[in-house]
C-alpha cells in the first residue's frame, strides 16, 4: 500500500510538470526556461507554496494569488488523473518495468488529451518522443506476437520479436489512419484528420501493439462520432467547420484500453 501511495504522489508531481508542457509546448515555449511557473494572465512568478499539486489549487480557491484570474480546472484534473494512473499501475503490476512503462504511457496520453482539447495540437514531443519510448520498452516488456512473428523467425528471440511487433504496429497503424485521412481529403476537399493524429497512432502502436491500437482506433472513432455529434447539436455549432478534438477521444480510449488490457487484467 505504501508503494501505491508513493506512486500516486509521484504521479501528482509528474502531472504538475505535464501542465507546464500542456501550456508551453503548443505555444513553442521552452519547458526548461523559465524554470519557475508563472501566471499566464499577469505573468507573475508562482512561488513554491502556490505550486503544490492539488493542495495549492484548493487553498487559492482556483485563482491566481496576484491577479485573481481563474486557474483552469485542467491543472487540477491532470494532476489527479496522472496520480491515479500511476497508482493503478503500481497497485496491479508492482514496482516493475511494465508498471513504469504504462505509467509513462498514461502520462503521455493525459498530456495529449488535454493539449488537443485546449489547443487542437498534439505536440511532437509527446507523439514522436512517445513512439521512441514505446519502441525502447518493447524488448523488455514483451508485446503479443501476432503479425511481426510472421516475418521475424522464432530463433531471433523474444526481444526482437517484440520489438518487431512494436515497430510493425507503429507503421501499419499510422499508415492506415493516414490513408483514411487522405481519402477523406480527396473526396470532401478539406482536411478531416490532422497529421498529429497519425503520429499519435504510431505512438500507441509502439506501446501496445497492432491489435490493441486498432481496437483503440475503432472505439475512439465510434465515441468521437456519437459524442462529437451530440456536442455539436447541443451547442448548435456548424458541423461543416467545427474541428473535433479527435486526439482527445483517441487518447482517452487508448488510456482506458491499455490500463484494462495490460495493467488491470494482467495484474489479476
Amino acid at each position: 500500500m505504501i508503494f501505491v501511495l508513493l506512486a500516486f504522489l509521484a504521479g501528482l508531481l509528474i502531472g504538475s510538470f505535464l501542465n507546464v508542457c500542456i501550456y508551453r509546448l503548443p505555444r513553442d515555449l521552452s519547458v526548461v526556461t523559465p524554470a519557475r511557473s508563472f501566471c499566464p494572465e499577469c505573468e507573475k512568478t508562482i512561488v513554491w507554496f502556490d505550486n503544490i499539486p492539488v493542495i495549492s489549487y484548493f487553498l487559492l480557491g482556483g485563482r491566481c494569488r496576484h491577479c485573481k484570474a481563474r486557474i483552469p480546472a485542467r491543472y487540477l484534473l491532470v494532476e489527479i488523473a496522472t496520480g491515479a494512473a500511476f497508482a493503478v499501475c503500481v497497485a496491479y503490476l508492482g514496482l516493475t518495468v511494465p508498471a513504469l512503462k504504462y505509467a509513462i504511457y498514461s502520462a503521455i496520453m493525459i498530456a495529449l488529451i488535454a493539449s488537443d482539447l485546449e489547443e487542437r495540437i498534439l505536440p511532437d514531443e509527446f507523439t514522436l518522443g512517445g513512439t521512441v519510448i514505446g519502441l525502447a520498452f518493447s524488448p523488455f516488456v514483451p508485446l503479443e506476437h501476432y503479425f511481426a512473428a510472421m516475418f521475424i523467425p522464432y530463433s531471433a528471440g523474444e526481444r526482437w520479436q517484440s520489438f518487431g511487433e512494436s515497430a510493425f504496429a507503429a507503421v501499419v497503424g499510422s499508415s492506415s489512419i493516414w490513408m483514411v485521412g487522405w481519402l477523406y481529403q480527396k473526396f470532401r476537399h478539406r482536411e478531416g484528420l490532422g497529421f498529429g493524429d497519425v503520429k499519435m497512432i504510431a505512438m500507441i502502436g509502439a506501446f501496445v501493439g497492432l491489435r490493441l491500437s486498432l481496437m483503440t482506433l475503432i472505439l475512439a472513432s465510434i465515441a468521437g462520432s456519437f459524442l462529437g455529434l451530440a456536442y455539436i447539436k447541443l451547442t448548435k455549432k456548424d458541423a461543416s467547420t467545427y474541428e473535433l478534438p479527435f486526439g482527445s477521444f483517441l487518447g482517452a480510449t487508448a488510456l482506458l484500453v491499455a490500463l484494462w488490457s495490460n495493467v488491470i487484467s494482467a495484474g489479476k
